[in-house]
């Protein structure tokens, strides 16, 4: 099969599976930072309420927050190796870009580790195994469903990844971390096709 019925086929099954996805697959809400001071901090507390330990914060600009479920008024947040919550009451709605993935839109897996990340002014590849370190990835096409992505790159003259996102909770099997989507990586390459699945988040950090 060529390149461009296999490309068919997975744009198919991308959106016969996803497209009518129940909501608990839907991606995660997009919010913004808001109505907090430039010397303040938005808390992340470890329980929804007040007089729970603050175990992280939010910067008063900081945009691509991801509420994974909200109680209350508190949305749960993921963090550097797990989660907590943050009052939605300086949470703005962020929409997801309409005809385009969200940027950055970083996506990771294990065994071996790797990383797609896409960002405002580019794409890269990393594999840990690769001695070549990062690179860069020409995005060809990207498609867009009310829960999820579809994007194609090229990286170099031989070589094409199709990154299909989607809603489903992810695990990265290394942290109590939640992440609002999963990813599943295609890469057609010379010596061979494979396939590796991870997890996405928006944030850089």
């Amino acid at each position: 099969m060529g390149s461009g019925p296999l490309i068919l086929l997975i744009v198919f099954v991308f959106f016969a599976v996803f497209g009518f996805a129940i909501d608990a697959q839907s991606l995660p809400d997009r919010y913004m930072v808001d109505g907090v001071e430039e010397d303040d901090v938005l808390n992340i507390r470890r329980e929804p309420n007040t007089s729970s330990d603050k175990i992280g914060e939010l910067g008063p600009y900081t945009l691509n927050v991801e509420v994974l479920y909200d109680v209350d008024g508190w949305g749960q947040v993921p963090t550097g190796e797990g989660w907590g919550w943050v009052s939605m009451a300086y949470l703005e709605p962020n929409p997801w870009p309409a005809n385009e993935a969200p940027r950055p839109l970083i996506c990771s897996g294990t065994e071996p580790f790797w990383t797609f990340a896409m960002y405002p002014r580019g794409a890269t590849y990393n594999a840990l195994a690769d001695e070549r370190g990062s690179q860069p990835q020409t995005i060809l096409s990207e498609t867009v469903a009310k829960n999820g992505f579809l994007i194609r790159a090229r990286e170099g003259p031989t070589l094409i990844r199709t990154l299909l996102v989607d809603g489903r909770m992810c695990s990265d099997g290394m942290s109590d971390r939640p992440f609002g989507m999963s990813a599943s990586l295609f890469t057609e390459a010379p010596d061979g096709n494979y396939v590796q699945t991870g997890c996405c988040t928006l944030q850089s950090n």
